[in-house]
């Protein structure tokens, strides 16, 4: 009964996947007005594409992964108060164990770049001794590494049979992973760019409510045509 759940769950969050994506293209317009051409763009964007050429080029670094995925369930596990042990690397996979877990422990490694984050805590840090920050397009550089580093991976697992994502339903697991990676992305640009938090909230209510009104819509429409079918209009 919960997996059908979960189902249904995942289908009605479907329009709201279109309405985000509408929303992030319509953000990214807005913060390229003042940021497009900047130094930190134009390396983040680098980094990003520095590590698709490795990827296409290269072998996958894939113990690395594992290990940033394990590293991951630890953080949110503790995060909610579990204690993680027995942290488990290989080439093959990985494993950690957690005194406790829920849904966001289990597809944390989806949706939360783990090596992002080290990156932006060492950034943090370095910060708080040396102001302004040096080095900026680096730093900006190496977020759009791991992003993409990120990213890339998690297309790849997600094609391929994850106990995670089985545990709650793949249409619900990549539901909810999908809408959480742009919604890390919008948080990104509204954080660095001249896209304020309040624009961005009023751009994710209106397109979520016109997705779900032309959902509605074309669902009523549908029901219509089917009875004015059966009936023989």
């Amino acid at each position: 009964m919960a997996s059908f759940f979960r189902v249904l769950v995942g289908l009605a969050l479907l329009p709201a996947c279109w309405a985000f994506v509408r929303a992030l293209a319509e953000s990214v317009m807005i913060a390229a007005g003042g940021t497009a051409f900047s130094v930190e763009a134009v390396s983040l964007l680098a980094g990003m594409a520095a590590f698709a050429l490795c990827w296409v080029t290269i072998s996958h670094p894939v113990r690395m992964y594992v290990l940033g995925h394990e590293l991951t369930h630890a953080l949110w596990g503790l995060f909610f108060g579990a204690r993680p042990s027995d942290v488990r690397v290989s080439e093959s996979g990985g494993s950690v164990k957690l005194t406790k877990s829920n849904m966001l422990i289990t597809l944390a490694p989806y949706f939360f770049p783990f090596y992002t984050f080290v990156v932006i805590i060492a950034a943090l840090v370095t910060f708080a001794f040396l102001r302004p920050l040096p080095f900026l397009p680096l730093w900006m550089f190496l977020i759009g590494f791991t992003w993409a580093f990120h990213l890339l991976f998690t297309l790849e697992t997600l094609t391929q049979r994850q106990p995670d994502v089985k545990l709650y339903g793949r249409i619900f697991s990549w539901v909810f992973i999908f809408l959480v990676n742009i919604a890390l992305v919008l948080l990104w640009l509204a954080s660095t760019t001249p896209l304020t938090f309040a624009r961005l909230g009023g751009i994710l209510v209106e397109r979520t409510v016109s997705a779900y009104m032309s959902t509605g819509l074309f669902a009523w429409r549908g029901c219509l045509w089917i009875w004015r079918l059966c009936a023989g209009k």
